[in-house]
């Protein structure tokens, strides 16, 4: 079977007493040059390069079938790339795997456990395999497990599951924690709860990597995104950092059918296009020109019931860096 990180082939021979690897806590946790991953002729990975730093929610952004999983499974050891080097918390974890076991978790989209399996057993199980370094009964309650203690895996919903994955990647209390997809199949109070869940995490000492397809996932979530396309990263910085580099700034829409009585408006100090689509106007302005255009239209006694002002959106710079276009 598919199992988490946390299972018994990385706990085995975990002893909780035992020294881990010194670790420069101002160091990158991760650090990763220059990936490369082939399938036949099919180039996953070309060049990927980046560095996690300490207790950051890290998000590496991208469609699927991109590489992301590839990348991220290769930065735990378990597969291999075709060149490239990668430092997990120091260490290679190529060669050192079993140093690394009591540090990481993970939560993979691969992952599955026997259907029988109850839920209550899976969690103990797991804790015991990690040295009880955490009370499995703590991570029931956190991440509201106790109603479906004696539910076999087999039962579960698809939400319900990647809920019990991360609670399992978490046995070991880990340094660092990948989590692959992690609200897949959640409804959006669910995410949301699961986003508060996942911050806590960090809050508590431990690096997240984060793979997603979801941009308000990750701009909500992530201290840090890289863009992952054509088989490296595209882009790294903030969401917000992203965002203020990518597009023409803030879009004020409204309705308005006579063209005429808009002219002009491009010399307001700020504003860098107006656009028109029948009766809709567009107008992109830096944030410093949307109240002078406000302005200017009340003098002009435009007063339109659906005027907005648009910020650009971390889906605006996906589709620009991965596309070639603005949206």
């Amino acid at each position: 079977m598919s199992t988490t990180i946390a299972s018994s082939e990385h706990h085995r021979h975990h002893d909780p007493a035992r020294q881990v690897p010194a670790y420069a806590s101002g160091e990158p946790t991760v650090r990763v040059e220059g990936l490369t991953k082939a399938y036949g002729d099919r180039h996953v990975l070309n060049g990927l390069t980046f560095e996690v730093q300490p207790q950051e929610i890290f998000g590496i952004l991208g469609p699927n079938g991109v590489g992301k999983t590839t990348s991220i499974e290769i930065v735990q050891g378990l597969r291999r790339s075709d060149s490239g080097t990668v430092e997990l918390l120091g260490l290679d974890p190529s060669r050192d795997r079993a140093k690394l076991r009591a540090l990481i978790g993970a939560q993979l989209q691969s992952s599955a456990l026997p259907d029988r399996l109850r839920v209550g057993e899976a969690l103990r199980l797991f804790a015991r395999l990690a040295g009880d370094v955490v009370d499995w009964r703590e991570l029931r309650d956190t991440w509201d497990l106790a109603r479906l203690e004696r539910s076999a895996f087999g039962s579960l919903s698809g939400g319900e599951r990647q809920r019990l994955f991360v609670a399992l990647a978490l046995v070991n209390r880990p340094r660092i924690v990948f989590l692959d997809e992690l609200t897949q199949g959640l409804d959006p109070a669910a995410r949301r709860e699961t986003w508060r869940l996942v911050r806590r995490v960090r809050e508590q000492g431990t690096t997240v990597v984060l793979v997603t397809h979801y941009m308000d996932e990750a701009e909500q979530l992530c201290d840090r995104v890289g863009v992952l396309h054509d088989g490296r990263l595209t882009a790294c910085d903030t969401p917000e950092g992203l965002i203020a580099s990518v597009g023409d700034g803030v879009r004020v829409r409204f309705s308005y059918a006579h063209t005429a009585g808009l002219r002009g408006l491009e010399a307001i100090d700020g504003v860098r296009r107006v656009a028109h689509d029948g009766n809709q106007v567009e107008i992109a302005t830096r944030p410093s020109g949307v109240v002078p255009i406000a302005a200017e239209l009340d003098r002009r006694d435009i007063t339109p019931d659906d005027f907005s002002v648009v910020r650009p959106t971390l889906e605006d710079v996906f589709v620009s860096l991965t596309t070639g276009g603005t949206r």
